[in-house]
């Protein structure tokens, strides 16, 4: 079988969780350790097998929780004509967020008839350039496909009002290159002072913070002052740091699952994931409480489609198996290594 990886080396399965009780508990592990962290209102996420992390997570007093991450799976006849196609959706993945896609070659013919499709919303300057001169499709005018037909929404996202660095993707995101731990200290203890989570992934190259999808949005869909001003305060933190915001490797990607009886597959990807349902009336998005794995959402199938997905799911978690949701789309779960416990 021929894999093609587009995102995360083969380290980056290495993980572990540890329970928080802020953003600036999280932040503090993230200055205290080498390598990938992503901090959360609730915990932090380390990519690191080193016994120095769980040394360090235990002098902080961050306890271990558990932890599976989900990642997707295109399987394609022609998996380096695929794979580039993808390549120039996602953009070049140096952040290492998930999200992880690969690309595996096809064992044996297989119509195409995905019930699972695929959203990616990036800065418009950057979709402008992915579309290459293709010129999108779909309901929304925002669809591409691969030489094999496998489809994406590539939308555009433009600045939150009010902001000089953030966008609207679906989630508010910023980055910023080359962030020292003092920066990313500053934010955490914002974030805390305003009770508002935020996702804070940090990396050598830079930090990357999000909003969890439309957490920055008020009850008319427009930009919540609560948010925006949380927003302007960390502007102001970078530029006492004399960090410049690059929003060329932002990305926000979300999963869409076709389905004729929407709540009985609901249920089985909530209670498979640990997902949480959206409250909101006419949203039947659910997402993960701790803001590392992508949101799923449900769209109404009218007839059936008898034929295997060429996307599929694989979920890192603690078991190994093939198993299906209640109309056949699967996800595969394998093992994986875990760092030290403390």
């Amino acid at each position: 079988m021929t894999t093609a990886t587009t995102t995360a080396p083969a380290a980056a399965s290495v993980t572990a969780w540890y329970d928080a009780p802020s953003h600036a508990a999280g932040a503090a592990l993230a200055a205290a350790v080498a390598g990938d962290v992503d901090v959360r209102a609730s915990g932090v996420r380390v990519w690191a097998d080193d016994p120095a992390v769980a040394e360090a997570a235990r002098k902080l007093g961050l306890t271990r929780g558990e932890l599976q991450t989900l990642d997707v799976v295109i399987e394609a006849a022609d998996p380096v004509a695929v794979q580039a196609f993808w390549d120039g959706v996602l953009g070049e993945d140096t952040l290492r967020r998930h999200p992880t896609f690969s690309v595996r070659r096809l064992d044996e013919p297989r119509p195409l008839r995905n019930r699972i499709h695929v959203d990616v919303v990036r800065p418009e300057e950057q979709v402008v350039q992915a579309r290459a001169g293709r010129e999108p499709s779909g309901p929304f005018g925002v669809m591409l496909a691969d030489s094999e037909g496998n489809e994406v929404d590539l939308v555009p996202g433009e600045l939150l009002a009010g902001t000089t660095d953030w966008y609207a993707l679906f989630s508010a995101m910023v980055f910023y290159p080359n962030a020292p731990a003092r920066f990313v200290i500053a934010v955490a203890e914002l974030a805390d002072d305003a009770g508002i989570p935020l996702q804070l992934d940090v990396r050598h190259e830079g930090v990357t913070i999000a909003s969890a999808k439309d957490a920055w949005e008020d009850e008319h869909g427009g930009a919540d002052p609560r948010f925006v001003a949380l927003a302007q305060q960390i502007e102001g933190a970078a530029k006492d740091f004399g960090l410049e915001a690059d929003p060329a490797p932002l990305r926000f990607v979300q999963f869409g699952i076709d389905a004729l009886d929407i709540p009985a597959v609901r249920t089985f990807w909530t209670e498979l994931l640990g997902y949480e349902e959206d409250p909101r009336p006419g949203v039947n998005d659910i997402h993960d409480p701790r803001g590392l794995n992508p949101v799923l959402f449900f769209q109404q199938l009218e007839q059936p489609r008898s034929q295997r997905n060429r996307i599929h799911f694989e979920l890192t978690g603690e078991n190994v198996g093939l198993v299906s949701d209640p109309e056949g789309n699967e996800v595969l779960i394998r093992t994986r290594k875990t760092c030290p416990s403390t």
